[in-house]
């Protein structure tokens, strides 16, 4: 190739290239301006709605028998007899006879007590004849005064006596009867340490026992928690008598004990009947005591399972009812430097800020107590920075709502309250 070629080699690039530009720039689209889009948050919200809420608080507790004793014989001896019934887990009615001594020894002590008062009778009848004598000689001016003071004593010491030995037959009689042991209660066995043989000896234990007309559970409580609860003054301690009327106005809420029991979950209804006279130091805890009668189903009533001494049992403690409250998820609440607020959307579909006042809050719902109005929309979608006046978005294509269905917070309320019926709006 010549060199004048190869001179006119670059020049034909730089010209191709100069012409593919042109081409590129004759062709481009024309690019129309128009308004910068800002994309907005796209938020869920529920319209909101006040309504009646009845409270509640959930705690936990085991069961324990209303009252548990030792089986003490109160006579020594040898066991003649053993009820069945007297074994660990026997159920037993209030003075059925559980267990009988030989009652030899205590026939033979009734039988000398009864000879000495028939003795003494006899001696202060004459006593009595002697005093009698006396005086009517006095009345005469034939009896000496000493001969009437002597009668008078005697008299008296006769009466000591007859007095005495009616007492020692009273116990004599006692001790007979006491060889025969009766129930003290309606109950059941814990444990037992007697059979047929075996000498007992008076003031030692042989079993131990526990009541059955009812059932009680002691439930701690946080202290603040008893706001919820609509406890009546007059459960101050005292211990109320069994057979009352578990329904009267001096039981306290209804209480909702749940348990799982031979493999299956049970529910059993109370009522707190007292509460525990101090806070626990430790725990800061007050302690609330709820009664279920006849835990065990000994009265008849079929389908329910028996409610085990020892069972360790969920409450749920029915409060008091407040009205024109507003319960919202708990996403629903922003708590900002320590302020209690949510976000609302107005017509024009901006976020504001609202302070609102909380009356109960938990991992689930919270109950808004002030601060909020019906129909107000409130935010319930996580927003990373949000500002008041912030244009949003709301979700209202039918897939999307669909999906916000099924996202949707339960209406079981694991913080002892329901949640809120409420609207999403469109």
């Amino acid at each position: 190739m010549s060199p004048r070629v190869k001179a006119l080699v670059p020049l034909a690039i730089i010209a191709v290239a100069a012409l593919i530009v042109l081409i590129v720039i004759a062709t481009e689209p024309d690019v129309e301006a128009g308004p910068a889009r800002v994309n907005s948050p796209l938020v869920s919200v529920i319209e909101v709605q006040p309504r009646e809420l009845q409270l509640s608080v959930k705690t936990q507790g085991t069961v324990m028998p209303r009252t548990e004793s030792d089986l003490i014989p109160q006579v020594s001896g040898e066991v003649i007899w053993v009820s069945p019934k007297l074994v660990s887990g026997g159920f037993f009615e209030a003075a059925e006879p559980l267990l009988r001594i030989d009652p030899s020894d205590q026939q033979v002590e009734l039988e000398a007590a009864r000879a000495v008062v028939a003795r003494t009778r006899s001696e202060f009848a004459r006593a009595k004849t002697e005093i009698e004598r006396q005086r009517s000689l006095a009345e005469q001016g034939v009896a000496s005064q000493t001969r009437i003071d002597d009668a008078e004593k005697g008299f008296q010491v006769a009466e000591a006596e007859l007095r005495e030995q009616l007492a020692k037959l009273a116990r004599a009689e006692r001790d007979l009867d006491r060889t025969e042991i009766r129930a003290p209660y309606q109950g059941r066995v814990r444990s037992e340490q007697v059979d047929v043989g075996q000498f007992v000896s008076r003031g030692v234990a042989i079993a131990k026992l526990y009541a059955t007309d009812y059932a009680e559970v002691r439930l701690p409580l946080p202290d603040r928690d008893l706001f919820y609860l609509d406890i009546p003054f007059d459960l101050s301690g005292e211990r109320l008598e069994p057979g009352g009327d578990s329904t009267s106005n001096e039981l306290g809420p209804e209480v909702q004990l749940r348990a799982e029991f031979a493999g299956e979950p049970r529910t059993w209804t109370g009522r707190i009947v007292r509460t525990e006279g101090e806070i626990d130091a430790k725990s800061r805890m007050v302690h609330l005591v709820a009664r279920v009668e006849d835990p065990y189903g000994q009265d008849g009533s079929t389908g329910s399972a028996p409610l085990a001494v020892g069972l360790f049992v969920d409450a749920e403690i029915q409060g008091r009812t407040v009205e024109n409250v507003f319960v919202l998820p708990r996403t629903a609440l922003r708590t900002d430097i320590g302020i209690d607020l949510v976000y609302l959307v107005d017509a024009g579909d901006r976020l504001r800020f609202k302070n609102v006042d909380v009356l109960r809050a938990d991992r689930e719902d919270v109950v808004i107590s002030g601060g909020l109005r019906p129909g107000d929309r409130v935010c319930v979608s996580p927003l990373a920075a949000a500002v008041d006046g912030m244009s949003v978005r709301i979700i209202s294509e039918p897939a999307d709502e669909d999906r916000l269905g099924e996202q949707q917070p339960s209406t079981e309320d694991a913080g002892g309250f329901d949640s809120a019926m409420v609207q999403r709006s469109k």
